[in-house]
């Protein structure tokens, strides 16, 4: 296990840069998730830590160990792609331990490492079944334990995930979790995913245009978001944003009038929205705010209410079974104490 530092990594392809001066340390033995869009550079800099994209400049340190020139090989990583990238001809246990015989390591030994990291990936049947006899699931427990049999000091994981249907992939995260309990080796997994980010990691890295925004616990990113990116990123369904004309010592303004509670008090810089998740958001008859409902989804143990709005569309959270019809007039309530509130530049506004 190591510890994984980033220190003014820059990456640029031609005259695009991808990486503008990330400085970062992943804790030994921690799992790190690294999200956010398509394009922000989360993935370069995975490659960067593999050893297979190197940086145009700033340092990258195992231990304190600088490795910018050390070989991929040589890094003792493990890598899990977003492909499984298994050769169809090989059985279970020869694609796991093919690096094992490229090293000249006897039959013996290549069989009973198989069945060491098989059955901690709990795939022991599999052992000798070629891919095309393994599902989605099986195949990407194999590419896992490929990079487990070298016993890597980092594990490095690629949107391992998104080729899995949403079955899958909610049953490969506990699995993913597990093995980084049981093994508690320097985990850093990259995705777009945020629901994957907020149910794995120890601490998430949010990236936006090749720039870290924030790092934190999941649950500390999702309820005190540094701004209005990260606010609208985590949390499925997305935050509510409402405009707002104005704050007084009673609450807020929003644009089409309607007066809110104020999350805070003796803010520093005049508030221009506020966001508001759809689990703060109640259909009550007491309501700040009113509008039509459009669509209701019942999906079992919730209700998904989506309300349109003078101050715009918005969605509530209700209870499963919650009764509501589209077209039917309702009013929302916001609980102003779990609101967050942003400036005109998107950046959230705290008390004094």
């Amino acid at each position: 296990m190591v510890a994984v530092t980033l220190s003014r990594l820059v990456k640029s392809y031609g005259d695009t840069p991808i990486l503008k001066g990330i400085d970062f340390e992943a804790r030994d033995g921690e799992f790190v998730v690294f999200v956010g869009p398509s394009g922000c550079g989360k993935s370069t800099i995975l490659r960067a830590i593999a050893g297979l994209e190197p940086p145009d400049s700033g340092d990258i340190l195992f231990d304190g160990r600088r490795v910018n020139d050390v070989s991929s090989a040589d890094r003792r990583i493990g890598m899990v792609f977003q492909s499984y990238a298994l050769y169809p001809h090989m059985t279970v246990a020869e694609n796991m331990t093919m690096s094992m015989r490229l090293a000249g390591a006897a039959r013996a030994d290549r069989r009973r490492r198989a069945e060491e990291v098989a059955r901690l990936l709990q795939i022991t049947p599999l052992l000798d079944r070629k891919p095309a006899a393994l599902s989605g699931g099986q195949r990407q427990r194999v590419a896992i334990g490929r990079a487990l049999v070298r016993e890597p000091s980092v594990f490095l994981f690629d949107e391992p995930l998104s080729n899995l249907d949403a079955a899958l992939r909610g049953s490969m995260r506990v699995s993913i979790a597990e093995l980084h309990q049981q093994i508690a080796t320097t985990m850093i997994y990259v995705t777009h995913d945020q629901t994957e980010a907020m149910t794995m990691a120890d601490r998430i890295v949010i990236l936006d245009a090749g720039r870290i925004v924030q790092v934190g616990a999941p649950m500390e990113l999702y309820s005190r978001p540094v701004n209005r990116f990260v606010a609208g990123f985590l949390g499925s369904p997305t935050m509510n944003f409402i405009e707002l004309q104005g704050a007084d010592g009673q609450g807020l303004s929003t644009r089409a009038g309607a007066r809110i509670a104020s999350p805070q008090s003796g803010m520093g810089m005049a508030p221009a929205s506020v966001g508001v998740r759809p689990e703060h958001l109640t259909v009550a008859t007491d309501g700040e705010i009113a509008g039509q409902v459009t669509i209701a989804e019942q999906l079992g143990g919730e209700t998904l209410v989506h309300v349109r709005t003078d101050d715009g569309l918005l969605v509530s959270k209700m209870p499963g079974g919650f009764a509501v019809r589209p077209g039917e007039t309702v009013r929302l309530r916001v609980d102003g104490t779990m609101a967050h509130v942003f400036d005109a530049t998107g950046n959230a506004v705290h008390s004094n």
